[in-house]
């Protein structure tokens, strides 16, 4: 299930960075380069970090794959999808649920602290849409005061909770990324946000 995880979760960011690319007029191979460092920007960064390399996405040309077809599927679609921002929205949350229990779990197998595996989950899930919307020249979401990375630590120390008791670690990965996923609507539904620091002049 983790590889089946992994999978939809770089097609959801894949589908994510499809819509940005649409959204902003981009060319197909600007929609396609979007979609790309949107789908595989955060995982890419935490092999690198961790010192796995050749990256994930380099030995297994599935993602590759996984990455085409969301983007072609995408963009066949796009005057179907009445609420671009809607969509966009709902995949990239999805993405982000999953991305953070991956990138948690590759931590833990990799024996490091829970607070360095808790780091890799939120670099995983975010830094693929930082880099998505730093070249589509917009404010990265996580640095808004938007419920975005607090969403994906919360995820990541349940996911490690959970860890330490006997629960099936199928269930855990479907219980922690829910939980992120849900953090994320309800912030986004009733406008719950972070305070922002406000310099008095």
């Amino acid at each position: 299930m983790f590889y089946t995880l992994d999978i939809l979760g770089t097609m959801a960011f894949a589908i994510s960075g499809t819509l940005t690319a649409i959204n902003k007029r981009f060319d197909p191979f600007g929609v396609f380069i979007i979609s790309f460092v949107t789908a595989v920007g955060g995982g890419t960064l935490r092999d690198v970090l961790i010192g796995r390399t050749p990256v994930s996405w380099m030995q297994d040309l599935n993602y590759v794959y996984a990455i085409i077809g969301a983007t072609i599927f995408t963009i066949l679609i796009r005057k179907r999808i009445d609420y671009l921002s809607t969509s966009l929205f709902l995949f990239d949350t999805i993405g982000l649920g999953i991305f953070t229990i991956i990138g948690t779990e590759i931590g833990i197998q990799q024996n490091l602290h829970p607070i360095i595996s808790v780091a890799l989950g939120v670099i995983s899930a975010t830094f693929g849409g930082v880099i998505r919307d730093i070249l589509c020249n917009e404010i990265p979401i996580i640095f808004h005061k938007e419920i975005y990375a607090s969403a994906c630590i919360v995820g990541a120390i349940t996911f490690l909770v959970l860890s330490n008791y006997n629960i099936t670690i199928n269930i855990n990965y479907v219980i922690t990324s829910l939980i992120v996923i849900t953090i994320r609507l309800i912030a986004v539904k009733f406008k719950l946000s972070l305070p922002t620091f406000i310099e008095n002049k």
